[in-house]
């Protein structure tokens, strides 16, 4: 059993981060690349825009923007840079495009949950309760201290693992309640929104989306909260970034698929 809080396995840990930075940042590219046409459409067009988009458009660029980059200040930057930089403006910049990306992530799935239940205002009201309490957290400020080491670059000195694992924590509830009242609404049609929709294609399309996406979502804040407990040291306190872009990634593409099914004029047997 390794000494987690040793310098030397301090060091394997900060490299070990390094390289997954860098590998999540080649499946984010990745996947943003390949959905490029769907943004493009409404650039174009060719897509009608409407106000939920705004969450998905600020979901996928602000999450983009804390991988890539903007004006020198970018999570690739700060693991790759080897002259002195602020460590602390850099954190916090990507703590609160992370924080945020992922409160984006649960509005997407939430505006979709709120159409599934015809805008029931029950639903609706119960949502934005539970999105303010997220956002609440969200906003409690910066959780992470880092600073310059000579020839270690950006090293985090301090984190707040109580909010942090909290905010996870509700995350996953979060994920859970959009989850059940899905699958309740889908697997309880009434006759008339079944006339409305149909059980076919949609609806079916509908649940497993939900049920794929808030799996893959649930375990991966599941695997960063368990970190965060641990408290094994400063660097594994802070393997978040895994479970913010699987989140982002799954409901985008949960906004994606609803919207292309929408605008592809088939109808629904």
């Amino acid at each position: 059993m390794p000494n987690w809080k040793s310098l030397a396995e301090l060091q394997n840990d900060a490299v070990a981060f390094v390289k997954l930075i860098h590998v999540l940042f080649g499946v984010y590219a990745y996947e943003w690349v390949l959905s490029l046409d769907f943004d493009f459409g409404f650039l174009l067009g060719r897509r009608k825009f409407r106000w939920p988009m705004i969450f998905y458009f600020a979901n996928r660029y602000l999450l983009l923007s804390a991988l890539v980059g903007i004006p020198l200040i970018h999570s690739i930057i700060s693991v790759d840079v080897t002259s002195k930089v602020s460590c602390q403006a850099l954190y916090t910049f990507n703590q609160i495009a992370g924080s945020a990306a992922m409160g984006l992530a649960n509005i997407n799935l939430s505006i979709r949950t709120m159409a599934i239940w015809s805008q029931n205002k029950y639903i609706i009201g119960l949502l934005i309760l539970i999105t303010l309490g997220h956002w609440s957290l969200i906003l409690q400020g910066i959780q992470l201290k880092a600073t310059w080491v000579d020839g270690l670059g950006c090293v985090i000195t301090q984190t707040n693992n109580t909010i942090l694992a909290a905010n996870f924590i509700y995350s996953m509830c979060f994920d859970f309640i959009v989850l059940v009242l899905n699958t309740y609404k889908l697997l309880k049609f009434n006759d008339k929104t079944a006339n409305l929709l149909g059980r076919s294609r949609l609806s079916r399309m509908l649940f497993e989306d939900g049920l794929i996406f808030f799996s893959i979502a649930f375990l991966a804040n599941l695997f960063a909260t368990v970190f965060m407990l641990l408290d094994l040291n400063l660097i594994m306190t802070v393997i978040n970034v895994p479970a913010i872009i699987v989140s982002s990634i799954v409901a985008c593409r949960a906004v994606r698929r609803l919207t292309n099914f929408a605008n592809s004029g088939l109808e629904v047997q």
